[in-house]
């Protein structure tokens, strides 16, 4: 059975995910109004992956015996401005999201929850690829620059990713 403190917390960071999931939509739709089909495929990814993220969250909290809480999702800011813009903004969130997970761990070294600990690890990894993904965007597109040619270049390449459901997601 989950802790009530570890419960609580882990429901915020469901609400979390999904909020996630709904930005990086909105940032799709930013890059559809662009003429970036590249820029929206990227975030749709990303879209599906923070959707994985809530689910695996979800189905512990189940797991573990604990009540999933769902609660509104909040209102984002949309006053990007350009395909860099978005993207720092997307990085600046995904640190913030890597914040919240260690948040979680440190809540669960802290109550002694070893088994939420364990989960936790998945996460914390991909946050790490999370920052670097956006952060690798981020420098083609400064090497880009203001070029039509280099910003078609760099959604060309934004066009070929695709998701993959993490292996933790199907366990």
């Amino acid at each position: 059975m989950l802790h009530e403190r570890m419960q609580e917390a882990l429901n915020k960071q469901v609400n979390a995910e999904y909020y996630s999931a709904y930005l990086y939509l909105a940032m799709a739709a930013k890059f559809a109004d662009m003429g970036l089909p590249g820029g929206v495929n990227w975030m749709k990814v990303q879209f599906q992956e923070e959707l994985a993220h809530a689910g695996m969250i979800f189905d512990y909290i189940l797991e573990r015996g604990g009540e999933v809480e769902l609660t509104d999702i909040a209102a984002h800011a949309k006053d990007w401005t350009a395909p860099l813009s978005v993207f720092e903004a997307a990085l600046a969130h995904e640190r913030h999201v890597t914040e919240l997970i260690g948040g979680l761990a440190d809540l669960a070294l802290e109550i002694r929850d070893h088994s939420t600990f364990q989960f936790l690890q998945w996460f914390i990894a991909e946050q790490v690829e999370e920052e670097a993904s956006a952060q690798d965007v981020i420098d083609k597109l400064r090497l880009a620059g203001e070029t039509p040619g280099g910003m078609y270049q760099v959604d060309k390449e934004l066009m070929t990713r695709v998701f993959t459901p993490p292996a933790a997601a199907s366990t």
